[in-house]
């Protein structure tokens, strides 16, 4: 029998409600003669509250007794969905990480899947099982203790179960209809796509679409799961959603398949730092340990033994980059004259894989935002992405401007 994985996120299945109508959908594919895996996340707000237990009752908390507490959330969602299929005469049977088993590393509270044997659920589904409602976000680990994946722990159990049980697709039902060409609440030209190539989903969950999460987008990419996003409140249709997919099962389409953006950028500048080999990596080794993500780098040509190091990063680790960078200068490291940040900026990147055969994108999106009036103070390039920093009080304007510039409402 084929196999499919659903996956349903904690706003499908908030109130017994929900669960009914999540049910209802599983029904509808268990009756096209699927055996479906449906993993499930916690209700809409129980593992918040469950993480504000634990912090009430122990502020420096033992993180083994974290994951115990916090993955039960996902527990309560499953065995009430493996009920509410019961009741509708549908045999399905809940599945907690350890009883699968979903074998993790021992890194509580960011675990990665190590393992997923089939055996248990493939010999239930042999003996008439049609669903196995298994609760997402959580794994064992080698000292049999229960462990969680992190943030996006449910989608990546997703698509680790289409991967090891050979889904013929994995679908996840979130509370948005699938994936736009651009955020719709900053222009209402957004047109959702019908297909994405797991790389254009890559980076744009990667700058900060948060439709998927990163860790199961390159988990799919690896093991080739056709992932499909689509919304748990609509009712469905066979072209429903947006399509996940590789390059090769995307026929011709737009040179940038949507336009990103990253509200929440800061701009740090090192004035007249003494040039030297080796200086990159005395400034960004000790930003990395100080646990600062760095982001876009310029280096201004040297001039009289100085140059001009610039980067971006996220505005709520400034006040890190700040003390690493007076403690380089304090040292003796890293000889600069001046630091100056600007945390009034937003990133704002085009992405397609149309890119690499296409010349032109970047002259095009720099004009587009020169017709705008928006500068652009820095920018950064790979092979299907062009981003740009640019002031804050413009990124939903160079948003629409790059929207319109490449027609991104018109279909490929």
């Amino acid at each position: 029998m084929p196999r499919l994985v659903m996956k349903f996120g904690g706003t499908s299945v908030a109130n017994l409600d929900r669960i009914k109508r999540v049910a209802k959908r599983i029904g509808v594919e268990v009756a096209r003669g699927y055996e479906v895996i449906v993993i499930v996340s916690a209700m809409s707000g129980k593992t918040n509250e469950l993480v504000g237990w634990v912090q009430e009752t122990s502020p420096l908390f033992d993180a083994r007794e974290f994951d115990a507490i916090v993955s039960s959330g996902e527990n309560v969602t499953a065995g009430l969905m493996a009920l509410t299929l019961q009741e509708m005469d549908i045999p399905a049977r809940s599945w907690q990480g350890w009883q699968v088993p979903v074998q993790t590393t021992s890194a509580h509270s960011s675990a990665r899947i190590e393992a997923i044997p089939t055996d248990n659920l493939d010999a239930k589904f042999a003996e008439g099982m049609k669903v196995a409602v298994v609760a997402g976000f959580q794994g064992v680990s080698d000292e049999g203790r229960i462990t969680t994946l992190g943030r996006g722990g449910s989608d990546t159990t997703a698509v680790a179960f289409a991967a090891a049980f050979d889904a013929e697709r994995c679908d996840i039902y979130t509370d948005v209809d699938g994936v736009y060409t651009t955020d719709p609440r900053i222009t209402d030209k957004a047109r959702k796509l019908d297909r994405i190539a797991f790389e254009e989903m890559l980076e744009l969950a990667s700058l900060g679409a948060k439709v998927l999460q990163t860790r199961s987008v390159e988990l799919a990419m690896r093991y080739k799961v056709k992932l499909r996003v689509l919304s748990s409140f609509d009712e469905q249709t066979d072209t429903s959603g947006t399509l996940v997919c590789d390059e090769e099962d995307i026929m011709e389409s737009n040179v940038v398949a949507g336009v990103a953006y990253s509200r929440d950028e800061a701009k740090m500048t090192l004035l007249a730092v003494a040039d030297r080999p080796g200086i990159a990596a005395a400034i960004f080794g000790p930003l990395s340990e100080a646990g600062v993500n760095v982001d876009m780098i310029i280096q201004n040509i040297s001039e009289d033994g100085r140059t001009d190091m610039t980067f971006s990063l996220p505005t709520d680790q400034v006040l890190r980059a700040t003390e690493a960078v007076d403690a380089l200068k304090t040292s003796g490291n890293v000889n600069f004259e001046k630091l100056e940040t600007d945390a009034e900026v937003a990133k704002v990147s085009v992405v397609g894989i149309g890119m690499r055969s296409h010349a032109g994108v970047a002259s095009k999106m720099f004009a587009a935002l020169s017709a705008e009036g928006v500068n652009i103070k820095v920018i950064s390039t790979s092979e299907i992405k062009i981003s740009v920093l640019v002031d804050r009080k413009y990124m939903e304007l160079a948003v629409q401007a790059l929207h319109d510039a490449f027609e991104l409402e018109k279909e490929g």
